[in-house]
């Protein structure tokens, strides 16, 4: 039976092991932290329990594909509940705005912002379900090989329909005029890692992701996804090693020979990254086995970076859905110090999730579970000093808006950046969110999942196809397994 490594226990890398797993092969997944999930990690401390990053669950019928795989369904697993209102906009104290759940509300709501646009939201989000049907099923699932890929006849005939050339923001303009409308639905792609300017508007299919098939959350966490997925993998045989952090890939010829993990040597037939692409290239792999320059890797556009605090509160909170966003100031500058001229942000947009609001059992009882979040470029240099600078410029802004006290009623505080990321994570740059997708970092022009260097390693995660966030995480792994299946049937009849 051959033996697989598979390197890290993200989303990629649990997708990965059990898909592997599945198909009878004997894997191993060395994980550095001591629990399963990568950025998706869970805390539990004082009767709070934190989910450590991602905190949108969209695209649900990813997760439904990916269970079905392996004959269970997500009920099996945690309990989905779709929230209505989806999320809560703040353009200003006295400017909310609630997106509703459900296309009819929606319209009505565009239709009251902006008089007559929901015929124009109708075929923008007709347009959007078309690339989100292609995109999911054909481009995301292509492992990024050779630029033939693309010559699919479906990809082929709808290539204008796509709108690959075409930015996100001029899209969005083409169809709305109001600025509130546009923020929203501008604000999917900041997912993506790029401004809208940069982004292109084949990631409208973000848009129908959210506004048709809605924002949810499962029952006792995110952590509950990493859960399930532990869970299938060992069943199908996966063995987990924790507090594990590989230490170097030891190479014979092209051939990776296996891993030094805790100073002991361990041979595997082939391996998969799904640890930070960058860290496992340059720090693990000798000089002359790598397949990219360091000079390269400056010049990649990295997603932002984030400030996170995760914070207990002994009060229940007014004028707070489960999502919150706060565009009260001006998102053009702020993009700017993310992209254009990394720094500190002026005065940020920040992010706000309450899961106490949905789920009773992340909170003591009368107490709120909330998470704050400013996205910040990469690369920036991450002091006590300048998170508790931004924690109390965030915090009084969130507090004048929402018209209440929070700060005195804190009995939880804690926060993560940019050396955490690495530490934790060895995120290039402190990186939250991988890869920026952008035009020239799509597809094929992603770092490759193979290196010809080596012909039994194999890459996985965010910072290669197809790009930053769970679902497309989930799929690289998948992506990444089949093909490695691939190259074993290969030389097997060779």
């Amino acid at each position: 039976m051959q033996k697989i490594a598979v390197i890290g226990s993200g989303f990629a890398g649990l997708s990965a092991a059990a898909t592997l797993a599945k198909a009878g092969k004997s894997v191993t997944v060395f994980e550095k932290n001591e629990s399963a999930g990568g950025r998706a990690r869970k805390f539990e401390t004082h009767g709070y329990l934190f989910d450590m990053g991602p905190s949108w669950y969209w695209m649900p019928d990813v997760f439904e594909e990916y269970f079905n795989y392996f004959g269970k369904t997500t009920s099996d697993f945690y309990t989905l509940k779709r929230l209505d209102p989806s999320y809560r906009i703040y353009f200003g104290k006295d400017e909310i705005l609630d997106v509703p759940a459900g296309l009819d509300a929606l319209y009505q709501m565009f239709d009251t912002l902006e008089p007559g646009s929901s015929q124009f939201l109708r075929k923008f989000i007709e347009e959007g379900k078309y690339k989100y049907e292609v995109g999911i099923n054909k481009l995301v699932r292509k492992p990024g090989l050779s630029i033939l890929e693309l010559a699919d006849k479906d990809l082929f005939k709808g290539l204008f329909k796509l709108h690959v050339f075409q930015s996100i923001s001029t899209y969005v303009r083409k169809y709305f005029k109001d600025p509130r409308l546009i923020q929203l639905l501008e604000f999917p792609v900041l997912f993506l890692g790029a401004t809208p300017q940069n982004t292109p508007a084949l990631y409208s299919l973000m848009n129908y992701a959210d506004l048709a098939l809605g924002t949810w959350y499962p029952m006792g966490g995110m952590h509950k996804i990493v859960e399930a997925m532990q869970t299938i993998a060992i069943e199908n045989g996966v063995e987990f090693r924790f507090n594990s952090p590989v230490q170097k890939i030891e190479m014979n010829g092209v051939k990776s020979r296996g891993l030094i993990v805790n100073n002991t040597f361990e041979e595997f037939d082939y391996l998969v990254a799904g640890a930070d692409y960058h860290h496992v290239e340059q720090n693990l792999i000798p000089e002359q086995f790598r397949k990219y320059s360091s000079t390269y890797w400056d010049k990649r556009v990295m997603a932002p970076s984030s400030l996170i605090f995760y914070l207990g509160v002994n009060k229940k909170l007014n004028n707070l859905h489960h999502h919150n966003l706060f565009f009260d100031q001006d998102f053009g500058l702020h993009a700017k110090e993310i992209y254009d001229n990394p720094a500190w942000p002026t005065n940020p947009l920040f992010y706000v999730c309450v899961t106490s609001k949905t789920d009773d059992s992340v909170a003591p009882e009368g107490h709120e579970n909330v998470f704050v979040l400013v996205p910040v470029a990469p690369g920036l240099k991450d002091s006590p000093e300048i998170r508790e600078q931004y924690f109390n410029l965030v915090m009084e802004r969130l507090e004048k808006l929402t018209g209440q006290e929070i700060r005195s009623a804190i009995d939880y505080k804690r926060s993560y950046a940019h050396n955490d990321f690495i530490g934790d994570y060895n995120a290039f740059k402190g990186n939250a969110y991988g890869l920026a997708n952008t035009l020239l970092q799509t597809a094929n022009l992603k770092p490759s999942i193979i290196n010809k260097k080596i012909n039994n390693l194999f890459y996985t995660g965010q910072l290669t196809v197809p790009g930053p966030g769970v679902p497309p995480s989930i799929i690289s792994g998948q992506v990444v397994a089949q093909q490695l299946l691939k190259e074993t049937q290969k030389k097997a009849v060779l």
